[in-house]
């Protein structure tokens, strides 16, 4: 994943930006003792990218794969439109309680940009649908030139979108966030619907990562940098999810991009143990041919 990437990391601010005044507002009606729902992956299981994570003899990526996560951010539905068969198989090769966040065809988001989409809007719904109880959140990830003046087509496509079928929604221009009176009209719409506002982290658009959650949901696209800071970043994402927890947060989907994805599930581990110390959580650690560095810190 190159969205972000930055020659040197060590130049980059990676401070969490404060809470939006309206985080608990949100969260708060959702407020009990039910533990969180926790789900964290990577963005694909292709053993070509994620070089050294799979064991010699590896026969079936997916079924190793989902041996040691629960969750995947399924990238490989952007580029084409699987049939309704290919999901099936998908489901069939994983256990229980592992779910696929599949992203939304390029047709719909970049070709069309959400103009017109209505019959395969159906279609892609349809044949994701055939992941039954492993379907989790579907993501939209719009072009980062697609502005507010489309605005019509946002709301129309938020609209349309069956309500039964969970949905997030990323914005890369940087006018959805600099201007207040756009931002708080996505945020409404965004509300209105029960869509997620995916929470984007990445070095080189710092301009556009905010904290406004829409629902009960975090849904977060973490993108390292293959430096050392991206452990301390991680960190600082521990301490946000235990805070957004006991403002009555219930549902976290933590994906971990990097710019050289062969590292990805080294900090995934590394994430995970940290969540399963930290919230009680007990999520299996993937295996990992190396150790994480630990963090520099001043002491």
């Amino acid at each position: 994943m190159k969205f972000g990437k930055v020659p040197n990391p060590e130049q980059i601010d990676f401070t969490l930006p404060k809470n939006h005044p309206n985080t608990e507002v949100v969260l708060q009606p959702y407020m009990n003792d039910e533990k969180p729902s926790i789900y964290v992956g990577c963005a694909k299981w292709n053993r070509q990218d994620l070089k050294g994570f799979y064991p010699r003899g590896t026969k079936d990526e997916l079924k190793y794969y989902a041996s040691q996560f629960n969750a995947i951010e399924l990238n490989a539905t952007f580029y084409r439109m699987f049939p309704a068969e290919q999901f099936e198989k998908w489901r069939d090769k994983t256990p229980e309680g592992f779910k696929f966040f599949p992203k939304i065809t390029q047709e719909i988001s970049h070709w069309k940009r959400l103009q017109a989409t209505e019959a395969i809007a159906d279609l892609y719904i349809y044949n994701a649908m055939h992941l039954k109880e492993k379907l989790g959140t579907i993501f939209l990830q719009m072009h980062s030139n697609f502005s507010p003046k489309d605005f019509d087509r946002v709301a129309n496509f938020a609209e349309y979108w069956p309500k039964e079928v969970p949905l997030t929604m990323e914005f890369r221009h940087t006018d959805w966030f600099n201007d207040e009176k756009v931002s708080n009209e996505l945020y409404h719409l965004l509300e209105e619907n029960n869509i997620a506002n995916t929470l984007v982290d990445t070095a080189g658009r710092r301009d556009i990562m905010h904290m406004r959650m829409t629902n009960n949901e975090a849904f977060i696209r973490y993108v390292g940098a293959n430096h050392e800071s991206d452990y301390s970043r991680l960190d600082d994402w521990v301490e946000r999810l235990e805070q957004w927890i006991s403002f009555g947060l219930k549902n976290i989907h933590f994906f971990i991009h990097q710019n050289l994805e062969v590292e990805s599930p080294l900090l995934a581990a590394y994430f995970i143990k940290k969540l399963n110390q930290r919230l009680g959580s007990n999520l299996t650690i993937p295996k990992t041919t190396t150790t994480p560095p630990k963090p520099q810190t001043l002491f």
